[in-house]
């Protein structure tokens, strides 16, 4: 009769913490973007008002 190891807690315990990292990561995203949207600021219209000298200024 073969036994079997005993299954580790930790891998699942790792794989667990990957998928909450991963999902925090995804809703920081989307938080970000949201933010951006509400501001009105999008990637095009940042590059444009820095290239025309009207970039944020700290």
């Amino acid at each position: 009769m073969e036994t079997k190891p005993p299954r580790s807690a930790a891998g699942k315990a790792g794989d667990d913490r990957a998928d909450r990292l991963k999902a925090a990561l995804k809703a920081n995203i989307a938080r970000r973007k949201a933010q951006a949207r509400a501001r009105g600021e999008t990637g095009a219209h940042r590059a444009e008002d820095e290239a025309a000298g009207q970039g944020r200024k700290g």
